[in-house]
């Protein structure tokens, strides 16, 4: 049972969070994307790209999943990436159901170029490192919550 207050009519527009996050998500990437462009890479292909900066050859599966996308939604993602030089799709050799993603070297002196994205959010908001990192702290543990009380689809 839920301990929130009753609406006879649903709240405000300003009191929607989900609106809230949702509209920052779309500030956000708008924020990224003149940086994003100038590197040549889409916003979902720098969350990959980040990804793999931080270990590399990892299974589609497992990027899906820290992504929170689906397969059917990395492969044409992921061919992209490839036919631009940046990635390597590879087969397991001890499973050759699997597929492994890494980086080619392309792809890897990208990286040197890419911290600037978040410097870009940063100076653009006006906020200070600490205060980003609390938030963004809250906001992984909502959707950690939210996401431990939905059941599978």
């Amino acid at each position: 049972m839920s301990s929130f207050p009753k609406f006879d009519v649903p709240p405000g527009m300003d009191d929607h969070l989900c609106l809230a996050i949702y509209s920052a998500n779309l500030a956000i990437q708008r924020t990224y994307k003149p940086v994003l462009d100038e590197l040549g890479i889409t916003y979902p292909q720098y969350l990959t790209l980040n990804l793999l900066w931080h270990q590399d050859e990892r299974p589609v599966g497992q990027l899906a999943k820290e992504l929170d996308l689906e397969a059917s939604t990395m492969t044409p993602l992921l061919k992209r990436m490839e036919t631009s030089g940046l990635i390597e799709r590879r087969r397991n050799k001890e499973d050759e159901r699997q597929v492994t993603i890494a980086l080619t070297k392309k792809g890897q002196r990208l990286r040197k170029k890419a911290g600037c994205v978040a410097e870009e959010l940063q100076a653009t908001c006006g906020y200070e490192t600490p205060k980003l990192r609390d938030l963004n702290i809250l906001v992984r543990q909502l959707r950690d919550a939210l996401k431990g009380s939905i059941l599978p689809t």
